[in-house]
């Protein structure tokens, strides 16, 4: 029997910027790996100057699917939108678009998910923690709607029609792009004796802990693959931006793994090296 793994973000390019290598290693190992994204972007922004043009703004959310089937295809895995509204990201006092994904009841969010998780019957899941890795209304709300259907997804009694239950055995939040991980590559890169583009970005990450690492997945093989996924993104991402600046081959042997916190069940006292670590197929 084959390993399903279910991957949780708010719009599409997230899946590439968080987590991709492990998802096209898991895939490339014959594991069955869906991404579901809850929005499709609609309200996000051009933040490639080079592909910033009327035609694309006016098309966006036609460009915004098209690139994501790209980025899925260099992953190796499969997607699947939910249906819901792009909320934007809304200024300081400013209320939020009406029918927004971040806006509607939390039922209604939570439900084209617990359908997905029942038809799909992932053994692991994998989403964001509280905080949504950045404070964006969409990435908050992924984090609500998928712990919401994690849990209800397993209760007959919930969520009428969309299937029947199914509980995935483990719930893991994203630990990726920590400071961490910036100061290892930034260090590494200063010891090869070259000049670091993460300086600027150290300035401005949090000197508070980071979620606690209970999983180290080894991928650095697939980073290439990631960061043609993230590339075929061009609406959203900029190739001049750091990230792409250091030596994949200081990164590959610096930071070899992306990082997970095991959300559910608790914790063992050991670091897990595999998602699927105590889980019958």
């Amino acid at each position: 029997m084959t390993f399903r793994l279910l991957s949780v973000h708010a719009h599409p390019d997230d899946e590439s910027s968080k987590g991709a290598a492990t998802l096209a290693r898991y895939a490339a190992e014959g594991v069955d790996v869906l991404v579901a994204t809850c929005t499709g972007g609609e309200r996000g922004d051009i933040l490639n100057p080079a592909v910033d043009t009327p035609e694309n703004r006016a098309g966006l959310p036609a460009i915004r699917r098209r690139e994501m089937a790209a980025a899925a295809e260099i992953l190796g895995i499969r997607q699947r939108f939910l249906g819901l509204v792009d909320s934007g990201l809304p200024g300081e006092g400013e209320p939020l678009p009406d029918g927004c994904f971040a806006a509607i009841p939390l039922s209604a969010a939570a439900a084209p998910l617990v359908a997905l998780i029942r038809e799909f019957r992932p053994h692991v899941v994998i989403t964001y923690d509280e905080t949504g890795g950045y404070p964006h209304p969409d990435h908050i709300r992924t984090h609500e709607v998928t712990l919401e259907a994690f849990t209800a997804a397993a209760d007959s009694t919930r969520y009428p029609g969309t299937g029947a239950p199914w509980r995935p055995a483990k719930l893991y939040y994203q630990a990726t792009l920590s400071r961490a991980w910036f100061q290892a590559l930034h260090d590494a890169t200063l010891a090869a004796g070259l000049e670091s583009a993460m300086t600027d970005v150290l300035a401005e990450l949090p000197l508070e802990p980071a979620l606690p690492v209970t999983t180290r997945i080894r991928c650095e093989s697939h980073f290439a693959t990631r960061d043609r996924a993230l590339l075929a993104h061009a609406t959203q991402v900029d190739p001049a931006h750091p990230f792409f600046a250091h030596s994949r081959e200081i990164e590959r042997e610096a930071w070899p793994y992306e990082d997970y916190h095991l959300a559910h069940p608790t914790p063992g006292p050991n670091l897990e090296t595999d998602l699927f670590t105590g889980v019958t197929p």
